[in-house]
Protein backbone atom coordinates (compact mmCIF):
# COMPACT_ATOMS: atom_id res chain seq x y z
CA UNK A 1 0.00 0.00 0.00
CA UNK A 2 1.23 3.50 -1.07
CA UNK A 3 0.26 6.77 0.98
CA UNK A 4 -0.46 9.62 -1.19
CA UNK A 5 -0.57 13.48 -0.11
CA UNK A 6 -3.64 15.14 -1.36
CA UNK A 7 -2.91 18.67 -2.02
CA UNK A 8 -5.37 21.39 -2.50
CA UNK A 9 -5.53 22.25 -6.11
CA UNK A 10 -5.32 25.54 -8.03
CA UNK A 11 -8.62 26.16 -8.79
CA UNK A 12 -8.09 29.28 -11.48
CA UNK A 13 -6.18 32.27 -12.30
CA UNK A 14 -5.24 34.55 -8.62
CA UNK A 15 -6.81 31.88 -6.98
CA UNK A 16 -4.10 31.12 -3.91
CA UNK A 17 -6.16 29.89 -1.23
CA UNK A 18 -9.44 28.34 -0.92
CA UNK A 19 -11.49 27.60 2.65
CA UNK A 20 -12.43 24.19 3.53
CA UNK A 21 -16.39 24.06 3.38
CA UNK A 22 -17.34 20.22 4.45
CA UNK A 23 -16.11 16.74 3.76
CA UNK A 24 -17.99 14.45 1.58
CA UNK A 25 -16.06 11.38 2.55
CA UNK A 26 -15.44 10.22 5.69
CA UNK A 27 -11.95 8.57 7.22
CA UNK A 28 -12.49 5.05 6.14
CA UNK A 29 -14.36 5.65 2.66
CA UNK A 30 -13.09 4.02 -0.15
CA UNK A 31 -13.05 6.77 -3.05
CA UNK A 32 -12.45 6.48 -6.64
CA UNK A 33 -10.03 8.69 -8.72
CA UNK A 34 -11.91 11.96 -10.04
CA UNK A 35 -15.00 11.55 -7.37
CA UNK A 36 -15.83 14.32 -5.31
CA UNK A 37 -14.43 14.32 -1.47
CA UNK A 38 -14.65 17.81 -0.15
CA UNK A 39 -16.11 21.17 -1.29
CA UNK A 40 -13.93 24.43 -1.42
CA UNK A 41 -15.03 28.00 -0.63
CA UNK A 42 -12.72 30.64 -2.54
CA UNK A 43 -13.57 34.10 -2.87
CA UNK A 44 -14.29 33.27 -6.49
CA UNK A 45 -17.07 30.13 -6.32
CA UNK A 46 -18.06 27.21 -4.06
CA UNK A 47 -16.67 23.94 -5.79
CA UNK A 48 -16.25 20.28 -4.85
CA UNK A 49 -13.18 18.97 -5.39
CA UNK A 50 -12.30 15.37 -6.81
CA UNK A 51 -9.74 12.68 -5.38
CA UNK A 52 -6.87 12.60 -7.37
CA UNK A 53 -6.41 9.47 -6.78
CA UNK A 54 -8.07 6.04 -6.03
CA UNK A 55 -8.21 4.59 -2.54
CA UNK A 56 -9.09 4.89 1.14
CA UNK A 57 -9.45 8.09 2.73
CA UNK A 58 -6.84 7.42 5.77
CA UNK A 59 -6.26 11.04 6.98
CA UNK A 60 -7.76 14.56 6.97
CA UNK A 61 -5.26 17.37 7.34
CA UNK A 62 -7.95 19.86 6.81
CA UNK A 63 -10.80 20.71 8.61
CA UNK A 64 -13.94 22.21 8.15
CA UNK A 65 -13.48 26.60 7.98
CA UNK A 66 -9.72 26.06 7.95
CA UNK A 67 -8.14 28.00 5.03
CA UNK A 68 -5.71 26.10 3.00
CA UNK A 69 -3.20 27.45 0.75
CA UNK A 70 -2.87 26.21 -2.94
CA UNK A 71 -0.27 23.30 -2.94
CA UNK A 72 -0.73 22.26 0.52
CA UNK A 73 -1.68 18.82 1.96
CA UNK A 74 -5.59 18.33 3.05
CA UNK A 75 -5.74 14.78 2.97
CA UNK A 76 -4.12 11.37 2.94
CA UNK A 77 -5.29 8.72 0.34
CA UNK A 78 -3.99 5.08 0.55
CA UNK A 79 -3.62 3.58 -2.94
CA UNK A 80 -1.80 0.34 -4.02
CA UNK A 81 1.36 0.39 -4.57
CA UNK A 82 4.72 -0.13 -2.38
CA UNK A 83 5.75 2.71 -0.90
CA UNK A 84 5.06 2.81 2.95
CA UNK A 85 5.01 6.95 3.25
CA UNK A 86 3.14 10.08 2.25
CA UNK A 87 4.34 10.87 -1.00
CA UNK A 88 3.68 14.76 -1.72
CA UNK A 89 3.28 15.74 -5.51
CA UNK A 90 5.70 17.97 -7.06
CA UNK A 91 3.57 21.05 -6.86
CA UNK A 92 2.76 20.61 -3.24
CA UNK A 93 6.88 20.01 -2.34
CA UNK A 94 7.27 23.29 -4.47
CA UNK A 95 4.40 24.95 -2.32
CA UNK A 96 6.18 23.24 0.93
CA UNK A 97 9.56 24.79 0.11
CA UNK A 98 8.44 28.70 -0.62
CA UNK A 99 6.38 28.45 2.32
CA UNK A 100 9.35 27.12 4.64
CA UNK A 101 11.83 29.61 2.79
CA UNK A 102 9.55 32.63 3.62
CA UNK A 103 8.85 31.14 7.38
CA UNK A 104 12.66 30.43 7.79
CA UNK A 105 13.28 34.55 6.92
CA UNK A 106 10.73 35.62 9.67
CA UNK A 107 11.85 33.17 12.80
CA UNK A 108 14.76 33.83 14.62
CA UNK A 109 17.43 31.43 15.21
CA UNK A 110 15.80 29.03 17.44
CA UNK A 111 13.69 26.72 15.15
CA UNK A 112 11.48 25.46 18.14
CA UNK A 113 9.25 28.23 18.91
CA UNK A 114 5.45 27.21 17.63
CA UNK A 115 2.55 29.34 17.81
CA UNK A 116 0.37 27.70 20.03
CA UNK A 117 -0.38 30.70 21.88
CA UNK A 118 -2.41 31.86 19.57
CA UNK A 119 -5.21 29.85 17.90
CA UNK A 120 -5.97 29.59 14.48
CA UNK A 121 -9.54 30.54 14.66
CA UNK A 122 -10.34 33.62 16.98
CA UNK A 123 -14.66 34.80 16.41
CA UNK A 124 -14.92 34.97 12.82
CA UNK A 125 -11.37 35.00 12.11
CA UNK A 126 -8.58 32.38 10.60
CA UNK A 127 -4.60 32.92 11.34
CA UNK A 128 -1.90 31.06 9.10
CA UNK A 129 0.68 29.37 10.85
CA UNK A 130 3.03 31.27 9.12
CA UNK A 131 0.92 34.92 10.55
CA UNK A 132 0.56 33.11 13.77
CA UNK A 133 4.41 32.20 13.91
CA UNK A 134 5.35 35.87 12.85
CA UNK A 135 3.02 37.38 15.67
CA UNK A 136 4.96 35.16 18.11
CA UNK A 137 8.32 36.85 17.29
CA UNK A 138 7.32 39.82 17.32
CA UNK A 139 5.36 39.79 20.32
CA UNK A 140 1.75 40.65 19.01
CA UNK A 141 -1.10 39.69 21.24
CA UNK A 142 -4.43 37.71 19.96
CA UNK A 143 -6.35 40.85 20.78
CA UNK A 144 -3.84 42.94 18.11
CA UNK A 145 -4.48 40.37 15.81
CA UNK A 146 -8.09 40.40 16.15
CA UNK A 147 -8.14 44.09 15.66
CA UNK A 148 -5.92 44.14 12.76
CA UNK A 149 -7.85 44.69 9.39
CA UNK A 150 -6.73 42.11 7.06
CA UNK A 151 -6.70 42.60 3.36
CA UNK A 152 -7.69 39.00 2.50
CA UNK A 153 -10.94 36.99 1.44
CA UNK A 154 -13.58 38.14 4.52
CA UNK A 155 -10.92 40.10 5.84
CA UNK A 156 -8.56 38.01 6.99
CA UNK A 157 -4.80 38.29 7.92
CA UNK A 158 -2.36 38.23 5.17
CA UNK A 159 1.43 37.78 5.58
CA UNK A 160 1.96 41.60 4.28
CA UNK A 161 -0.65 42.72 6.30
CA UNK A 162 1.65 41.53 9.70
CA UNK A 163 4.81 42.84 8.33
CA UNK A 164 3.53 45.76 7.23
CA UNK A 165 1.97 46.31 10.83
CA UNK A 166 5.36 45.13 12.10
CA UNK A 167 7.00 47.18 10.18
CA UNK A 168 5.46 50.63 11.24
CA UNK A 169 5.74 49.65 15.14
CA UNK A 170 9.13 49.24 14.50
CA UNK A 171 9.51 52.51 13.11
CA UNK A 172 7.43 54.25 15.96
CA UNK A 173 4.67 55.34 13.82
CA UNK A 174 0.95 54.22 14.26
CA UNK A 175 0.63 51.06 13.06
CA UNK A 176 -1.03 51.28 9.76
CA UNK A 177 -2.93 48.48 7.66
CA UNK A 178 -1.32 47.45 3.74
CA UNK A 179 -3.85 48.05 1.41
CA UNK A 180 -6.05 45.26 -0.19
CA UNK A 181 -3.73 43.44 -2.65
CA UNK A 182 -6.58 43.27 -5.07
CA UNK A 183 -7.66 46.94 -4.94
CA UNK A 184 -8.88 48.95 -7.79
CA UNK A 185 -6.23 50.19 -10.44
CA UNK A 186 -8.43 53.71 -9.55
CA UNK A 187 -8.56 54.66 -5.86
CA UNK A 188 -11.26 55.37 -4.82
CA UNK A 189 -12.01 57.12 -1.51
CA UNK A 190 -14.54 55.99 0.30
CA UNK A 191 -16.02 58.15 3.53
CA UNK A 192 -16.68 55.46 7.06
CA UNK A 193 -20.41 54.27 6.31
CA UNK A 194 -21.91 55.11 9.66
CA UNK A 195 -24.66 52.38 9.90
CA UNK A 196 -28.07 53.88 10.72
CA UNK A 197 -29.71 51.76 14.33
CA UNK A 198 -31.88 48.37 14.25
CA UNK A 199 -34.85 48.07 16.06
CA UNK A 200 -35.16 44.41 17.03
CA UNK A 201 -38.51 43.16 18.60
CA UNK A 202 -39.10 39.78 19.83
CA UNK A 203 -41.47 39.21 16.36
CA UNK A 204 -38.84 39.81 14.51
CA UNK A 205 -36.04 37.30 12.97
CA UNK A 206 -32.44 37.56 12.49
CA UNK A 207 -30.96 35.96 9.87
CA UNK A 208 -26.88 35.83 9.47
CA UNK A 209 -25.73 36.72 6.34
CA UNK A 210 -24.01 33.70 4.22
CA UNK A 211 -21.17 34.06 3.06
CA UNK A 212 -21.88 34.37 -0.76
CA UNK A 213 -23.94 37.01 0.59
CA UNK A 214 -21.50 39.44 2.31
CA UNK A 215 -19.19 39.13 -0.64
CA UNK A 216 -22.33 40.10 -3.47
CA UNK A 217 -23.25 42.94 -0.56
CA UNK A 218 -19.60 43.85 -0.68
CA UNK A 219 -19.49 44.07 -4.16
CA UNK A 220 -22.26 45.96 -5.20
CA UNK A 221 -21.34 48.62 -2.58
CA UNK A 222 -18.03 48.63 -4.12
CA UNK A 223 -19.15 48.66 -7.61
CA UNK A 224 -21.25 51.73 -6.94
CA UNK A 225 -18.32 53.07 -5.09
CA UNK A 226 -16.15 53.09 -8.15
CA UNK A 227 -18.67 53.88 -11.16
CA UNK A 228 -20.85 56.61 -11.29
CA UNK A 229 -24.21 54.74 -12.75
CA UNK A 230 -26.22 56.03 -16.16
CA UNK A 231 -28.99 53.73 -17.15
CA UNK A 232 -30.78 54.27 -20.45
CA UNK A 233 -33.77 52.29 -21.57
CA UNK A 234 -35.09 51.14 -25.02
CA UNK A 235 -38.31 49.62 -25.80
CA UNK A 236 -38.13 47.17 -28.55
CA UNK A 237 -40.18 44.92 -30.44
CA UNK A 238 -39.43 41.13 -30.52
CA UNK A 239 -42.61 40.06 -32.21
CA UNK A 240 -40.28 38.15 -35.21
CA UNK A 241 -38.16 36.84 -32.54
CA UNK A 242 -40.83 35.59 -30.27
CA UNK A 243 -42.66 34.13 -33.18
CA UNK A 244 -39.65 32.48 -34.48
CA UNK A 245 -38.31 30.74 -31.44
CA UNK A 246 -41.88 29.21 -30.76
CA UNK A 247 -41.49 27.50 -34.06
CA UNK A 248 -37.95 26.16 -33.70
CA UNK A 249 -38.38 25.09 -30.16
CA UNK A 250 -39.06 21.36 -31.36
CA UNK A 251 -35.77 21.42 -33.38
CA UNK A 252 -33.47 22.35 -30.40
CA UNK A 253 -35.21 19.78 -28.24
CA UNK A 254 -34.46 17.03 -30.91
CA UNK A 255 -30.62 18.17 -30.42
CA UNK A 256 -31.45 17.79 -26.78
CA UNK A 257 -31.97 21.48 -25.89
CA UNK A 258 -34.43 23.90 -24.61
CA UNK A 259 -34.20 27.31 -26.51
CA UNK A 260 -34.95 30.11 -24.21
CA UNK A 261 -34.69 33.99 -24.94
CA UNK A 262 -31.70 34.35 -23.66
CA UNK A 263 -29.27 33.08 -25.82
CA UNK A 264 -31.15 34.87 -29.12
CA UNK A 265 -30.51 38.41 -26.91
CA UNK A 266 -27.15 37.53 -25.93
CA UNK A 267 -26.30 36.98 -30.08
CA UNK A 268 -28.38 40.80 -30.15
CA UNK A 269 -25.69 42.06 -27.55
CA UNK A 270 -22.66 40.28 -29.04
CA UNK A 271 -23.25 41.75 -32.64
CA UNK A 272 -23.74 45.09 -30.74
CA UNK A 273 -20.51 45.40 -28.99
CA UNK A 274 -18.85 44.58 -32.06
CA UNK A 275 -20.66 48.16 -33.50
CA UNK A 276 -19.44 49.72 -30.53
CA UNK A 277 -16.50 47.96 -29.25
CA UNK A 278 -15.71 50.88 -26.60
CA UNK A 279 -18.60 49.60 -24.54
CA UNK A 280 -16.53 46.19 -24.16
CA UNK A 281 -13.54 47.96 -22.35
CA UNK A 282 -12.38 48.35 -18.32
CA UNK A 283 -10.67 50.87 -16.21
CA UNK A 284 -7.11 50.86 -15.17
CA UNK A 285 -6.19 53.99 -13.51
CA UNK A 286 -6.31 56.72 -16.41
CA UNK A 287 -5.85 54.42 -18.85
CA UNK A 288 -8.93 52.38 -20.91
CA UNK A 289 -8.75 49.52 -21.73
CA UNK A 290 -10.30 47.39 -24.50
CA UNK A 291 -10.48 44.08 -24.77
CA UNK A 292 -10.12 42.27 -27.48
CA UNK A 293 -12.15 38.84 -26.33
CA UNK A 294 -15.82 39.54 -26.18
CA UNK A 295 -17.07 37.18 -22.74
CA UNK A 296 -20.60 37.63 -21.94
CA UNK A 297 -21.77 37.14 -18.42
CA UNK A 298 -25.40 35.63 -17.46
CA UNK A 299 -26.73 36.66 -14.13
CA UNK A 300 -27.67 33.37 -12.74
CA UNK A 301 -30.22 32.89 -9.93
CA UNK A 302 -29.67 30.05 -7.14
CA UNK A 303 -32.07 28.42 -5.28
CA UNK A 304 -30.64 29.77 -2.22
CA UNK A 305 -31.24 33.16 -3.60
CA UNK A 306 -27.86 34.20 -3.90
CA UNK A 307 -26.82 35.42 -7.64
CA UNK A 308 -23.54 34.18 -9.76
CA UNK A 309 -22.50 35.35 -12.74
CA UNK A 310 -21.13 32.57 -14.86
CA UNK A 311 -18.87 34.27 -18.18
CA UNK A 312 -19.39 32.57 -22.22
CA UNK A 313 -15.79 33.12 -22.88
CA UNK A 314 -15.41 34.03 -26.50
CA UNK A 315 -18.89 34.56 -27.30
CA UNK A 316 -18.53 36.10 -30.95
CA UNK A 317 -17.23 32.94 -31.98
CA UNK A 318 -20.32 30.92 -31.02
CA UNK A 319 -23.47 30.61 -33.24
CA UNK A 320 -26.95 30.98 -31.75
CA UNK A 321 -26.75 26.38 -31.39
CA UNK A 322 -23.31 27.01 -29.91
CA UNK A 323 -25.03 29.48 -27.20
CA UNK A 324 -27.56 28.13 -26.02
CA UNK A 325 -25.61 25.20 -25.48
CA UNK A 326 -23.33 27.32 -23.12
CA UNK A 327 -26.31 29.35 -21.65
CA UNK A 328 -27.94 26.01 -20.72
CA UNK A 329 -24.72 24.45 -19.04
CA UNK A 330 -23.33 27.41 -17.40
CA UNK A 331 -27.11 28.01 -15.71
CA UNK A 332 -27.45 24.17 -14.75
CA UNK A 333 -23.70 23.53 -13.07
CA UNK A 334 -24.55 27.19 -11.28
CA UNK A 335 -27.56 25.91 -10.18
CA UNK A 336 -25.96 22.07 -9.07
CA UNK A 337 -23.21 24.13 -7.69
CA UNK A 338 -20.91 22.58 -10.26
CA UNK A 339 -19.16 25.89 -11.70
CA UNK A 340 -15.22 26.18 -11.66
CA UNK A 341 -13.14 29.23 -11.02
CA UNK A 342 -12.87 29.77 -14.43
CA UNK A 343 -16.20 30.02 -15.15
CA UNK A 344 -16.36 32.95 -13.46
CA UNK A 345 -13.37 35.20 -14.70
CA UNK A 346 -12.90 37.19 -17.26
CA UNK A 347 -15.95 38.82 -18.55
CA UNK A 348 -16.16 41.72 -20.36
CA UNK A 349 -19.75 42.36 -20.75
CA UNK A 350 -22.78 41.43 -18.50
CA UNK A 351 -26.48 40.23 -19.21
CA UNK A 352 -29.27 39.99 -16.49
CA UNK A 353 -32.32 38.30 -17.25
CA UNK A 354 -34.70 40.43 -14.94
CA UNK A 355 -37.78 39.23 -16.99
CA UNK A 356 -37.79 35.65 -15.68
CA UNK A 357 -39.23 36.74 -13.01
CA UNK A 358 -42.01 39.06 -14.14
CA UNK A 359 -40.05 42.37 -14.16
CA UNK A 360 -40.48 44.71 -16.99
CA UNK A 361 -37.09 46.74 -16.26
CA UNK A 362 -34.38 47.27 -14.07
CA UNK A 363 -31.57 49.73 -12.72
CA UNK A 364 -28.61 46.63 -12.61
CA UNK A 365 -25.20 47.37 -10.84
CA UNK A 366 -22.05 47.03 -13.08
CA UNK A 367 -19.68 44.00 -12.72
CA UNK A 368 -16.50 45.67 -11.73
CA UNK A 369 -14.38 45.80 -14.03
CA UNK A 370 -16.80 46.06 -16.74
CA UNK A 371 -18.40 49.36 -17.71
CA UNK A 372 -21.55 47.92 -19.11
CA UNK A 373 -24.62 45.55 -17.86
CA UNK A 374 -27.66 45.04 -19.91
CA UNK A 375 -31.26 43.46 -18.15
CA UNK A 376 -33.74 42.29 -20.01
CA UNK A 377 -37.62 42.46 -18.77
CA UNK A 378 -40.26 40.61 -19.42
CA UNK A 379 -41.81 40.33 -23.07
CA UNK A 380 -45.73 41.28 -22.98
CA UNK A 381 -48.45 41.54 -25.53
CA UNK A 382 -48.96 45.25 -25.96
CA UNK A 383 -51.61 46.72 -28.51
CA UNK A 384 -49.06 48.91 -31.00
CA UNK A 385 -49.12 51.02 -33.95
CA UNK A 386 -48.35 49.42 -37.20
CA UNK A 387 -47.15 50.73 -39.99
CA UNK A 388 -47.42 48.94 -43.58
CA UNK A 389 -47.42 50.63 -47.08
CA UNK A 390 -51.53 50.72 -46.90
CA UNK A 391 -51.36 52.57 -43.67
CA UNK A 392 -51.11 52.41 -39.86
CA UNK A 393 -53.33 49.79 -37.89
CA UNK A 394 -53.59 48.79 -34.15
CA UNK A 395 -51.93 45.31 -33.58
CA UNK A 396 -51.33 42.83 -30.90
CA UNK A 397 -47.09 42.59 -30.22
CA UNK A 398 -44.71 41.63 -28.24
CA UNK A 399 -42.68 43.84 -26.85
CA UNK A 400 -40.08 43.93 -24.04
CA UNK A 401 -37.87 46.97 -22.54
CA UNK A 402 -33.92 46.83 -22.50
CA UNK A 403 -32.15 48.64 -19.77
CA UNK A 404 -28.41 49.67 -20.09
CA UNK A 405 -26.84 50.48 -17.10
CA UNK A 406 -23.19 51.99 -17.83
CA UNK A 407 -19.97 53.64 -16.40
CA UNK A 408 -20.29 56.87 -17.24
CA UNK A 409 -16.62 57.89 -16.33
CA UNK A 410 -15.63 56.56 -20.02
CA UNK A 411 -19.18 55.79 -21.35
CA UNK A 412 -21.12 58.88 -21.95
CA UNK A 413 -25.03 59.03 -22.87
CA UNK A 414 -24.96 58.69 -26.46
CA UNK A 415 -22.99 55.67 -26.50
CA UNK A 416 -24.65 53.97 -24.21
CA UNK A 417 -27.98 55.08 -25.46
CA UNK A 418 -26.27 54.15 -28.82
CA UNK A 419 -25.43 50.76 -28.16
CA UNK A 420 -28.75 49.65 -25.96
CA UNK A 421 -30.66 50.73 -29.12
CA UNK A 422 -28.73 48.96 -31.72
CA UNK A 423 -29.31 45.72 -29.53
CA UNK A 424 -32.64 46.65 -30.00
CA UNK A 425 -32.38 47.07 -33.73
CA UNK A 426 -30.33 43.13 -33.89
CA UNK A 427 -33.64 42.03 -32.17
CA UNK A 428 -36.18 43.85 -33.96
CA UNK A 429 -35.01 43.14 -37.35
CA UNK A 430 -34.56 39.07 -36.44
CA UNK A 431 -34.92 37.25 -39.54
CA UNK A 432 -37.91 34.97 -39.03
CA UNK A 433 -37.01 32.73 -41.87
CA UNK A 434 -33.73 31.79 -40.41
CA UNK A 435 -32.68 28.49 -40.47
CA UNK A 436 -29.94 26.37 -37.68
Amino acid sequence: MALVEMVMPKMGESVMEGTVLSWLKNIGDAIDEDESILEVATDKVDTEIPSTHAGVLKEILAQEGDVVEVGKPIAIIETDGEASTPEASAPAKDEKKAVEAAEAIMESASATVSAETIPSKAGDKFFSPLVRNIAKEEGISLSELENLAGSGKDGRVTKNDILSYVKDRKNGSKPSVSAPSAAPAAPVSRPAAQPMPVTVSGEDEIIEMDRMRKMIADRMVASKQISPHVTSFVEADVTEMVHWRNKMKGAFAEKGQALTFTPIMIEAVVKAIRDYPMINVQVDGSNIVRKGNINIGMAVALPTGNLIVPVIHNADQLNLVGLTEKVNDLARRARDNKLKPDDLQGGTYTVSNVGSFGNVMGTPIIMQPQVGILALGAIQKKPSVVETPQGDFIGIRHKMFLSHSYDHRVVDGALGGMFVRRVADYLEQFDKNRTI
